[in-house]
């Protein structure tokens, strides 16, 4: 028998995860909150529902949080009604959030106390690939428990690289973010320079993408520098300030290097206070307004 799934954070990834453990045949129970996707076609596949996370927990034997960052994961498991207070023994909490790997370790320990164990697996790629299954998730604890989550974890994710130990997860995702939003700041704040010289936009892409300027980053940008179109890029500003400042809060706790880091957060913040909705591909258009 499949075991009996929890989730809370049914939001843009998390609907993809939600969809897929579905179809894949496991019990899934997901906490109703006013932030989820809609639910209706989860529903229709057979999901259930809970309007506390502690009853999410109590019937689960796998409950994955895929939140926003570590306020909302110390909130969900350690606060009244959450998680921890119905935990079963034996039990595994996985979280998919983007946080802090200082807070990640606090929140192990705590799982632990309750006699359940942990794994923080952030995730990288989009809510399309979430959909379709293919995410990557970068997994920080104990390499026999991945192995025993792995085949639920397959049923969402294409590529699953364990990075080390409770926490590291967490921390490879920081890093990750940190070398991917700032190569897409770099990138815009070129080409916002460019258009102050007369370069066009095609000819800019063009000669980065075939030459030491080519990658993910611009192919992510292209569509927004050559039609303003912000489809291949659907990540907020203001999630990639929070990024940055994890990131920049990571270095500093360990004594790292960081002037570049903290460069790239004071731009994203300056970005976010003129326009606090904007997606990061709009970057290149606030810059050019400077």
């Amino acid at each position: 028998m499949k075991k009996n799934i929890g989730m809370v954070g049914i939001g843009m990834m998390g609907h993809g995860i939600a969809s897929n453990i579905l179809k894949h045949g496991y019990p899934l129970t997901v906490l109703e909150h006013a932030g989820n996707q809609p639910l209706e076609t989860l529903k229709a596949a057979g999901l259930r529902t809970s309007t506390r996370a502690a009853d999410v927990a109590a019937q689960s034997d796998i409950v994955i949080l895929v939140l926003t960052g570590s306020p909302q994961v110390e909130a969900v498991l350690t606060g009244e009604g959450g998680v921890l207070e119905g935990l079963r023994p034996g039990s595994i909490v996985i979280d998919c959030s983007t946080a802090l790997p200082a807070s990640t370790v606090r929140m192990a320990q705590a799982v632990e106390a309750a006699g359940s164990r942990f794994l923080d697996m952030p995730m990288t790629r989009t809510p399309k690939e979430a959909a379709e299954g293919r995410l990557n998730l970068l997994v920080g604890g104990d390499a026999t428990l991945l192995e025993e989550c792995r085949p639920l974890l397959s049923c969402f994710a294409e590529n699953i690289v364990h990075a080390g130990p409770v926490g590291a997860g967490h921390g490879m995702k920081l890093l990750h973010n940190f070398v991917s939003l700032g190569t897409v700041a770099l990138i815009a704040e070129a080409a916002a320079c460019a258009t102050h010289h007369g370069i066009a936009p095609e000819a800019f892409v063009d000669i980065l993408a075939k030459g030491g300027g080519g990658g993910v980053a611009l192919e992510r940008l292209r569509p927004y520098l050559l039609a303003q179109d912000t489809s291949s890029l659907r990540f907020s500003v203001a999630n990639a300030c929070k990024d940055l400042g994890y990131y920049n809060t990571m270095a500093g706790d360990a004594g790292s290097h960081q002037a570049i880091a903290a460069s790239v957060l004071a731009t994203l913040e300056s970005a976010q206070r003129s326009k606090p909705e904007a997606l990061m591909p709009e970057l290149v258009s606030l810059l050019q307004s400077r």
